[in-house]
Order: structure tokens, then C-alpha cells, then sequence
């Protein structure tokens, strides 16, 4: 798999990889990249829709030791055109390719997970700013101003991606030459994609809980995960070229800006939750302290238990859509009545995903019994989708920006704090090229959110 890695790094930086002994080639000059080339490109981008500083501060999962800043939550633009630029145009090209080459693997599989990535980047995005461009986006030199699409709209289109995705797989893997997530097991594939729509389906659960039923449903029946190595997970290296994003800081640059918040810890702490010590490493007197989240003069590192050497290690991987997010889904849609077995249901599902969970983090489900007995862990039918969606929090851990988006449409965890008076903010700021590049679509856009472009208006499906 290293070799994989490193080959498919030279190769995507090239533009192109050939290997031909014929004299006439050029092997300097850049060739059209394949299918696989292009689905290997996009998935090499999938870290980043976890990896950020934001994102756990959105989720207060970290708080700053040094230049408190980013979880003062200040006004400003974050731009999305990177994502449409990188993995989407790239799986763009495959879905619409009509010369992809069958060595790969079969072609109606390669466009399957062509479709199943563009819905998940695309998820991510519209759950992050709410409107954006998606019908006219990703056309090129065709159109450089698309239009806003509603996030309703959106959420539709990619429901029905992905059946469309889930329909088209037929026998057959595509080539694990190129792909980096799955080695190319259509079976994970496919289950990957019924799995998000489930998940995308549950964020229904206020603005139309009879479709969001009707689609958690229905890929419960399609088939979604089964196990952790179903995972979507990310797996870096221990090489610069392919390094974990938290490596970089902490392990390079010895920036010890990041302990975890006073929030959290005290959530954990008190359950001896076996997964915080992966989360955290101790202070100086072996005790797990937590930094109160926007302090202003931050903290002395030593002081707090800082982010875990088992998350900023270099090869450490990043999960993306796991198991265990899976059942907690099915706990909370039993509690809610979508799926049949009422709170008994619910406590099955919520259990086997702690359990997973902590198999996840730990490699070990040693404790779990113990930890499923704590009083604020045991399942309380009076208090389970607060427990379910506390659970899920601690879980998500270092995904913070799925974890900000279950907090804005459940309200839970219910003790996260406003720094400095500063609400945690509600969307993200559109690029701030978009008023010059964009004029006419990005003012109609601002409509939907009241005339500005702010933090604090809410997406579609963010209601009380």
C-alpha cells in the first residue's frame, strides 16, 4: 500500500504516469489522466473535509493555548472553490467520461464511486454553507458563474445520486491500483454510499421527517455498513508526501497550540471514558485537564492535556463515515419511531455503537461493559436522544465539522459554551471572491439568508 501511495503521488503531481518503452514518447509530457487516476486524485482530498483547525473549534473539541483567535468564532469569508476545483472536477470528468478504460475495473463501478464521492463532498459543502452552486457548477470554461442551487434541492439531486450509484454496481472491483480508501471492494462501496444516505437522510429529522424517513429507510434496505472495516477512513503514511495534517503541525512544527477543551474533558473525565486517553495525552502531573474553550490569554501547555500523540502521529487516519455513526443513526431513528422496536431498539443500537466505537479508538472493547453501567452513560429512555447524540459527539471526535452539524440540528451536547458572549455561529461565510466573480447569483443567494452574508443565519434543515 506505501508503494501505492508514493506511485500515485508522483503520478497525480505529473498531471499523468505512462509506462512505455517506446522511444517516440515523450515521458515529460503530460498525458490525460485515467478514471482510476482521477477517482485516486479525489480521494486523496478527503482528509481535508476533517482535518482543520475550524472545524474543531466549531465543535469545540480543541481550545487555543497560544493566539486565541479561531474559537473566538470572528466574522469572515471561507472559501469553497478549492473542492470544486480538486476532487470534484476530477470525479466530474469520470461520471461524464464515455472512454474509461474497463482494465480498471468495470466502468459502471468506476462511475458508481465517481457518484458516491461527488455526494459526499458535495454533502459536505452544502451542510457547511448552506446554497451553493451545484447544478450549473463543475462545467468549466462553460459557465464561471453558476447559479445557487437551494439546499433542498441539493440534498434531493444527491439522494438521488446515490441511488443512482447503489443501482449501477454491478459484479466485479474496480482496481486497487488506484484506489486508496477501499482496495477496490465494491461490496464497501457500496454500503459506504447507502451508509451516507442514511446519515444525510437523519439531518431531515425537523424540516421533513416523513421524507427523512422514507430515505433512512430505504437505505437501510439497500444494505449499509455491517463493521469498522467498512469504515471510511483515510490512512496516511509515516512519509511528508502523504503525512496526517496534525503531523505537520504539532510533530513538524512543534506548534503546542491545541489542548482539549474544558468541555470535553469534563464530559469524559468523569465516566473514565476508555477513549480519552487516545484523545489527549496528560499534563505535567499525569492528570487530564481541560482549557476552557476562547480563553483569552490561553494556557502553558504543560498545564492541559493537549491533542493525543495518537491523533497527530504521522500515518495516524482520519474517519470519515464509520460504523458506529451508522447505529447511532438507527438508535435515534428507533427512539424517533422511523424504524420499528421503540427504545429497546434504541438501547441496542446506542450500546453496539459505543462498543464500536471504543473498538475504533482503542483497538479494544476491554471496558466497555463497565462503561455502558456509568449512570450517565446507561441508556434512560427519558433522556436517550441526549444521550445518543452526546454519544455520537464524543465519537466524532476531530470530525468536527460533522459534529457541528449534529449539534445545529439536535441542540446536543447541551453544555458547549459562547466564548467571549460569541454564539457558536450557524453556517460558513461564502468565499469572498464570490460578490465580484459571481455578482448577480451571490446576491440572490444572500436573499435566502436575509440580505447578508453572515454566521448566524441557519441552513434548510436547522430548525428549533
Amino acid at each position: 500500500m506505501k508503494k501505492l501511495y508514493i506511485l500515485l503521488l508522483a503520478c497525480l503531481a505529473l498531471a499523468s504516469c505512462e509506462f512505455d518503452d517506446d522511444i517516440n514518447v515523450n515521458p515529460n509530457k503530460p498525458s490525460e489522466a485515467s478514471g482510476g487516476q482521477l477517482l485516486a486524485n479525489a480521494m486523496l482530498s478527503l482528509p481535508g473535509l476533517s482535518s482543520s483547525p475550524q472545524g474543531e473549534f466549531m465543535a469545540q473539541y480543541l481550545s487555543e493555548t497560544q493566539f486565541p483567535g479561531g474559537s473566538l468564532y470572528p466574522e469572515g469569508a471561507t472559501s469553497f472553490y478549492g473542492l470544486y476545483t480538486g476532487p470534484l472536477m476530477n470525479l466530474e470528468e469520470v461520471i461524464n467520461a464515455e472512454d474509461l478504460d474497463g482494465s480498471e475495473g468495470p466502468i459502471q463501478n468506476q462511475k458508481a464511486v465517481a457518484k458516491i464521492l461527488k455526494a459526499y463532498y458535495f454533502w459536505n459543502i452544502t451542510d457547511r454553507w448552506g446554497d451553493v452552486p451545484y447544478t450549473e457548477a463543475l462545467k468549466g470554461e462553460a459557465n464561471f458563474t453558476p447559479v445557487y442551487d437551494t439546499q433542498e434541492s441539493i440534498y434531493n439531486n444527491l439522494f438521488a445520486l446515490l441511488k443512482e450509484a447503489d443501482a449501477q454496481i454491478v459484479a466485479g472491483d474496480i482496481s486497487r491500483d488506484y484506489d486508496i480508501v477501499y482496495a477496490g471492494d465494491m461490496g464497501k462501496w457500496k454500503r459506504l454510499g447507502n451508509t451516507i444516505r442514511l446519515l444525510m437522510a437523519l439531518r431531515l429529522s425537523k424540516v421533513n421527517p416523513t421524507k427523512g424517513q422514507d430515505e433512512f429507510n430505504q437505505a437501510l434496505a439497500a444494505g449499509i455498513m455491517a463493521s469498522n472495516n467498512d469504515n471510511l477512513v483515510f490512512k496516511h503514511l509515516e512519509l511528508e508526501v502523504n503525512e496526517n495534517y496534525w503531523y505537520s503541525q504539532v510533530g513538524r512544527q512543534q506548534r503546542l497550540w491545541w489542548a482539549l477543551s474544558e468541555t470535553l474533558v469534563n464530559t469524559m473525565k468523569p465516566t473514565e471514558d476508555p477513549r480519552l486517553p487516545v484523545f489527549a495525552d496528560p499534563n505535567e502531573e499525569g492528570e487530564y485537564v481541560g482549557l476552557p474553550f476562547g480563553k483569552l490569554e490561553g494556557g502553558v501547555p504543560g498545564d492541559y492535556a493537549m491533542l493525543g500523540e495518537d491523533i497527530w502521529r504521522q500515518d495516524a487516519p482520519v474517519y470519515l463515515v464509520t460504523y458506529a455513526q451508522a447505529l447511532f443513526a438507527k438508535a435515534e431513528a428507533a427512539k424517533l419511531g422511523w424504524i420499528a422496536g421503540g427504545d429497546a431498539e434504541a438501547k441496542t443500537n446506542y450500546e453496539e455503537a459505543i462498543r464500536q466505537s471504543i473498538q475504533q479508538w482503542t483497538g479494544s472493547t476491554a471496558g466497555v461493559a463497565d462503561f455502558l453501567a456509568k449512570p450517565e452513560v446507561a441508556y434512560d429512555p427519558a433522556r436517550g436522544l441526549e444521550q445518543i447524540a452526546t454519544q455520537r459527539y464524543l465519537h466524532l471526535f476531530m470530525h468536527g465539522y460533522e459534529a457541528w452539524a449534529e449539534w445545529r440540528r439536535t441542540g446536543y451536547p447541551s453544555n458547549l459554551i459562547m466564548p467571549g458572549g460569541k454564539a457558536i455561529p450557524l453556517r460558513l461565510m461564502y468565499p469572498a471572491n464570490e460578490a465580484a466573480n459571481n455578482t448577480q447569483n451571490y446576491r440572490n443567494a444572500l436573499q435566502s439568508l436575509g440580505g447578508t452574508d453572515g454566521l448566524y443565519s441557519k441552513v434548510w434543515w436547522d430548525k428549533d
